[in-house]
């Protein structure tokens, strides 16, 4: 990962328009690390950088995949890889910046050898509820099933989907990538990460959600949502779809579809934090105790730092 600094965070704390800057100001340029922005429409939803931004330095992996298809972080790592080599060819650094914490240790770290998604059996198991899925997974896997998000239909079928093909649990693949990424952190400084992980106070994070979602629907998002055309499994899973489907069907009224996304991505943006503290490669920055001006400069001078050692 010479050539490769990471801006890492939760939703919300402004990691799009630092890494544009820090990108401007360092002459790179930026792969997207977010599960969703890679899809074509949903701008609004996804909050992916507004022109201004996207104008700083050229971006890769952002509304480039059709929303019918299904992405993952096997698929990211290969198509980042790929244009960080395409960057680096140009002899250009990279600004990797995201909040998508797996895609992000994907591309870090590798993957666990787990075995290719089966269309028959993700089939079946999609025809289970959350609760038939998590009762099953409770039986063979009670490590994972006790840290899992009970709610998640497509985690929880992924996870049952490595049981059935391996006769395995995925706790035990998750431990074996643990074993590996230590080894890969411990090995020396080579292997280090330049990086910095982003935040914000809880209560700054919060008001900023909320002001997004207000904002997002001010400027049609709503519109945004109705002119879709199919979508696909992974692109079905975008925060806030299911909310803004239901206020179009007249389900629930704008207010509560408003109140609903914005809680929702509150507890996404607590796991998110949960994530990124967990991993110990990523240097802290609360952007509450300073001014984003000087908190890109901090940046830009750390990412400066690490691609002078590009060759070294």
């Amino acid at each position: 990962m010479k050539g490769v600094f990471f801006i890492v965070g939760p939703t919300a704390a402004g990691k799009s328009e630092i890494a544009a800057e820090v990108a401007f100001r360092c002459g790179a340029e930026v792969v997207n690390a977010d599960a969703f922005q890679i899809y074509q429409g949903l701008d609004l939803l996804t909050a992916k950088p507004n022109a201004p931004t996207l104008a700083k330095a050229r971006h890769h992996l952002i509304g480039t995949l059709p929303l019918s298809e299904e992405w993952d972080a096997a698929k990211f790592r290969s198509a980042a890889l790929r244009a960080i080599a395409e960057i680096h060819g140009r002899d250009k650094p990279v600004i990797v910046a995201g909040g998508s914490g797996l895609y992000i240790k994907a591309l870090t770290h590798g993957l666990a050898s787990l075995p290719a998604p089966n269309a028959e059996l993700r089939e079946a198991l999609n025809k289970w509820s959350v609760d038939q899925l998590y009762s099953r997974l409770r039986v063979l896997d009670p490590e994972t099933a006790a840290t899992i998000d009970r709610k998640n239909q497509r985690r929880l079928a992924r996870a049952l989907e490595i049981c059935f093909l391996t006769g395995k649990a995925a706790s035990i693949q998750r431990t074996q990538w643990k074993n590996e990424e230590t080894v890969a952190v411990t090995a020396g400084p080579t292997n280090a990460i330049a990086s910095v992980f982003v935040f914000r106070d809880r209560a700054d994070l919060f008001e900023q959600i909320d002001r997004r979602v207000h904002a997002i629907f001010r400027r049609g998002v709503v519109d945004e949502v109705r002119a879709l055309g199919k979508i696909g499994v992974t692109a079905a899973k975008t925060l806030g779809l299911r909310q803004i489907q239901e206020l179009i069907a007249g389900q629930v009224s704008e207010p509560d579809a408003i109140a609903s996304i914005q809680q929702a991505t509150r507890q996404y943006a607590k796991r998110q934090l949960t994530w990124f503290r967990r991993q110990t490669n990523f240097e802290p920055l609360n952007l509450s105790l300073q001014s984003l001006d000087e908190a890109v400069e901090s940046i830009s001078r750390k990412a400066r730092s690490a691609f002078a050692q590009k060759n070294v």
